[in-house]
């Protein structure tokens, strides 16, 4: 049974173009979009006075999305960014380093992102790279991996200390979670493109993920640069968790 609030929603405009565009409409999927959808679109709302008070105060804001392959950080960072200002705002997702980058200090390609001031980044996987997908991967040595984990949290402590804000996300799902994103994927043809050799290895190492997981939380998980992890299972609670997190840590009012 619906309330008279729900039955209200139902029959709007927005909720009865999803029911009709569905061959078997499952009211309560409608209705569970709808008030994700208006309270998203307050937090959005929000989150540009933040972005407002961001410019006017020269701040510089850099959130990272981390998380297992398919845990939904792509769709997490749009929800953030849809309404934003694109000329104070950035999104960084890097390519693999080319043979150049590789002979350079490690961080220095992502100090070249780092925001201006008056700008907000939204880095889609980041310096902790190095911390899980490529020691799982074999994409950097043992020496490059205690290296780089020596050195994390004195080069955050280095940026917090210039003034940057830093906030960190990890977005988590379970492994039948992530096996039913990556067979959405494999049989949609016009998304098919978005698994990589990288993403298809990733059930099979599970565990090893998980064993470099928890090295990162255990030694870069400090009080001045502190992980928030969010269960992603369910998309739209981790986009609304995320944006309110955002906000809480920003004292825009």
């Amino acid at each position: 049974m619906f309330s008279k609030s729900e039955l209200k929603l139902l029959s709007s405009s927005k909720g009865l173009e999803y029911l009709l565009v569905s061959d078997k409409p499952d009211f309560k999927e409608v209705l569970e979009q709808i008030l994700y959808e208006q309270e998203l679109e307050q937090l959005q709302a929000e989150l540009i006075k933040a972005q407002n008070w961001a410019i006017e105060q020269e701040e510089r804001i850099i959130i990272i999305f981390e998380g297992r392959e398919f845990a939904g950080k792509g769709d997490a960072i749009r929800a953030c960014v849809d309404h934003l200002n694109p000329r104070s705002m950035k999104l960084v997702a890097l390519q693999k380093p080319t043979p150049r980058q590789q002979g350079q200090w490690y961080f220095k390609r992502y100090v070249e992102q780092l925001p201006e001031r008056g700008e907000m980044a939204f880095f889609d996987r980041s310096w902790y790279n190095r911390a899980v997908v490529e020691p799982v991967n074999g994409f950097c040595t043992p020496e490059e991996y205690e290296r780089f984990m020596s050195e994390v949290n004195h080069f955050e402590s280095m940026l917090i200390g210039d003034g940057i804000r830093l906030i960190k996300f990890y977005l988590s799902i379970n492994q039948e979670e992530q096996r039913r994103r990556i067979e959405n994927v494999r049989e949609d043809p016009l998304r098919r493109w978005e698994l990589t050799p990288v993403d298809l290895r990733a059930l099979d190492l599970w565990e090893e993920y998980t064993y470099y997981k928890s090295e990162m939380f255990r030694r870069t998980d400090g009080e001045r640069n502190p992980w928030i992890r969010v269960k992603a299972n369910d998309k739209r609670r981790a986009h609304l968790e995320i944006i309110g997190h955002i906000l809480e840590r920003l004292p825009y009012l």
